[in-house]
């Protein structure tokens, strides 16, 4: 299984469900970062037509290019049903944010080989990755 840090340099595109127009919204400002460093953002909310000017997704199920990550801003409670998504698109990597976890949802994930990632901020993980990278160079 690949670590963290190659799955992250790997990725091109995250599909980031939950995401808000709001920019006092951490989801919002994880978007926004992970596009200021060079990743794809799909922001995956019903009630958006666009965020941050890419074009906002009902469901993981509605895009049609490849999702390298799917980075949740969801409440634990409401995470199984986008892990059984992202089984059906064969996600990579399914990250859920600072104090998501789902137990069945991981089982699900991890028993079709897609890496988990529960109770992290993905963009306080890049950024203290980008940082011990460029110390290592």
């Amino acid at each position: 299984m690949n670590s963290l840090q190659d799955i992250l340099k790997n990725a091109k595109t995250i599909a980031i469900v939950g995401c808000s127009d709001d920019p006092s919204k951490p989801s919002y400002q994880v978007a926004k970062y992970l596009k200021s460093v060079g990743y794809k953002i799909i922001p995956v909310n019903p009630k958006y037509d666009s965020i941050l000017d890419e074009k906002c997704y009902p469901s993981l199920l509605s895009i049609t290019e490849n999702i390298d990550i799917v980075d949740v801003f969801r409440k634990s409670e409401d995470i199984l049903p986008i892990a059984e998504e992202a089984v059906k698109l064969g996600i990579k990597c399914f990250w859920m944010q600072l104090g998501i976890k789902n137990k069945e949802a991981k089982e699900l994930l991890e028993n079709n080989n897609i890496t988990v990632v529960e109770d992290t901020c993905i963009k306080i993980f890049h950024s203290s990755m980008g940082a011990k990278s460029e110390k290592d160079s």
